[in-house]
């Protein structure tokens, strides 16, 4: 099996300024050899066939992706509009300020097969790319954010994968980030 992290994710897991919400003492290169080198705990099936989600147990001092929202910290979250690459269209996001979660125990690497990189515009010399990354605390995945799976149903054009939308699923994500969100 080989994996190659793609541009999308490394600009999101690896930025050039660091940042504490994103992957920790380890470079992108790093990263990537890690994964090359090492068996996943665990594999789970993605959202779409050509999506899997590969379990680590956490080498780095990542901190888990999201916080609880509570009575007593709801006055931390911040918002705003933003995109995730230029060509995409900016979208509501939201995430706490002034928060620090714990360390993960968990990396969960998410994976798209080389076809569906190939329909998306980016072609790898590997069986698998990284497209994203989850830390959390339990060996599981969480919910994607419900603008990232209408982002997905509006096709390749929009950012998206061309995946139609699951309403259950979708329903199920909104429940997870209506008592969740980011820190940064």
């Amino acid at each position: 099996m080989s994996i190659h992290l793609t541009s999308f994710a490394r600009t999101r897991l690896f930025p050039r300024v660091p940042r504490p919400n994103t992957i920790q003492d380890c470079s992108a290169e790093q990263f990537e050899q890690y994964l090359n080198e090492h068996a996943p705990d665990k594999v789970i099936d993605g959202y779409a066939p050509f999506c899997k989600l590969f379990v680590y147990r956490n080498w780095t001092r990542t901190r888990c992706l999201t916080v609880p929202v509570t009575d007593d910290n709801r006055h931390l979250l911040r918002s705003a509009y933003e995109a995730r690459t230029r060509e995409e269209l900016p979208v509501l996001v939201r995430w706490f300020e002034g928060v620090e979660s714990p360390v993960a125990d968990y990396l969960v690497v998410i994976m798209y097969s080389q076809e569906q990189l190939e329909k998306e515009g980016s072609r790898i010399d590997a069986q698998w790319g990284v497209v994203g990354c989850l830390y959390t605390a339990a060996p599981e995945e969480i919910p994607m954010a419900p603008i990232t799976m209408m982002r997905n149903a509006l096709g390749v054009e929009e950012g998206g994968s061309g995946v139609p939308m699951d309403r259950d699923a979708y329903r199920r994500a909104v429940t997870f980030w209506e008592n969740n969100a980011n820190w940064r």
